[in-house]
C-alpha cells in the first residue's frame, strides 16, 4: 500500500471508528475525492452521496451557496468553500463534509486567482475549516494534489475532534 492509498484507508478507518457519515461536494476535482474514497471496500457504510457542483448555478441549487457570496467573492473563495461545506453536510444529512473549489487550469487563472489556487472546506457539525492552497502542475496534477490535501484535511478534522 502506498502513502496515498494509505491516506484513504486511514480516513475510512476514522469514519468507522467514530461512526460518522461523510459527503463530498466538488468543483475543480470533479468527483475525484469521492472516487478516491470509494477505493476503500466497505466505505458505503459511511459515504452515501456526493455532489459535483461545477457551475455556480449548481452550487446555489444543490448546496445553497448564496448568490451574493458568489457575486461578491467568486466561486473560488474561502467564503464559497465554507458555504459549500455547510450546505453539502446539511443536504446529505451527513456528519462531516469535504469540498473543493478552485482553478485547475490551464485556462481560467488570473493574477488574483492563479491556476492551481484551490480552497478546501471541511464542515463537522457547525464548525468549518477552510484551507487555501496553490498547487503547481498541469490540470491533472492540481486535481490530484487537491484530492490528497482534501483527504488530509478530513483526517485532521476528525483526529482533532474530541467527541
Amino acid at each position: 500500500m502506498d502513502e496515498y492509498s494509505a491516506r484513504e484507508e486511514k480516513v475510512a478507518a476514522l469514519l468507522k471508528e467514530k461512526g460518522l457519515k461523510v459527503t463530498t461536494a466538488e468543483s475543480c476535482t470533479g468527483g475525484l475525492i469521492a472516487g478516491t474514497l470509494v477505493n476503500v471496500s466497505g466505505i458505503s457504510s459511511h459515504f452515501e452521496e456526493g455532489y459535483i457542483t461545477y457551475s455556480n448555478e449548481a452550487k446555489e441549487r444543490l448546496l445553497g451557496v448564496s448568490h451574493e457570496t458568489l457575486e461578491k467573492f467568486g466561486a473560488v473563495s474561502r467564503e464559497t468553500a465554507k458555504e459549500m461545506a455547510l450546505g453539502a453536510r446539511l443536504k446529505a444529512g451527513a456528519d462531516i463534509s469535504i469540498v473543493s473549489t478552485g482553478v485547475a487550469g490551464p485556462e481560467g487563472g488570473t493574477k488574483e486567482k492563479p491556476v492551481g489556487l484551490v480552497y478546501l472546506g471541511c464542515a463537522f457539525g457547525d464548525e468549518v475549516a477552510v484551507e487555501r492552497h496553490v498547487f503547481p502542475g498541469n490540470r491533472w496534477e492540481v486535481r490530484y494534489a487537491s484530492t490528497q490535501a482534501a483527504l488530509q484535511l478530513l483526517e485532521k478534522v476528525m483526529t482533532e475532534d474530541k467527541r
